[in-house]
């Protein structure tokens, strides 16, 4: 391998299969993680002064803990990631429209990868490493 293909050749052999993998384990737990103490409260995780209806409070809370396990495993990886993707565009929404920062304590930051990473896997899929390639792959 020359450095010519190196930088701007074609995928190294299951490069993109074990970096879905990757993404997709890491971002998973992180999302179901975050999505924990939601899942407990699921209607009031915002507290009793928030103006968001509890039934989107619920499905912030559904979309991070089993949409998380869902993106970390691979099954039903594009719904889940629409689920993140929602989630996170409105949080990243919240926290801007509040004048928070990008990066530091109370930052738009990690929602913001997190949309990103919705979009990319709703974009992409799972790969092969996936639940959703083992029930779902034709041929």
């Amino acid at each position: 391998m020359n450095i010519q293909s190196f930088l701007a050749g074609p995928p190294l052999g299951g490069g993109p299969s074990f970096g879905l993998l990757a993404l997709r384990a890491a971002a998973g737990l992180g999302l179901m993680i975050h999505g924990i103490p939601k899942i407990q409260n699921p209607f009031g995780w915002m507290g009793p002064d928030a103006a968001t209806p509890g039934l989107l409070l619920a499905l912030a809370a559904v979309s991070e803990f089993l949409g998380g396990i869902g993106i970390a495993i691979g099954l039903l990886t594009r719904p889940a990631a629409l689920g993140i993707l929602c989630t996170m565009c409105v949080a990243t929404w919240t926290h801007i429209a509040k004048g928070d920062p990008f990066v530091g304590a109370g930052s738009y930051e990690l929602p913001l990868v997190y949309a990103c990473m919705g979009l990319f896997l709703l974009l992409n899929g799972a790969g092969r490493f996936s639940l959703d390639s083992v029930l779902f792959h034709k041929g």
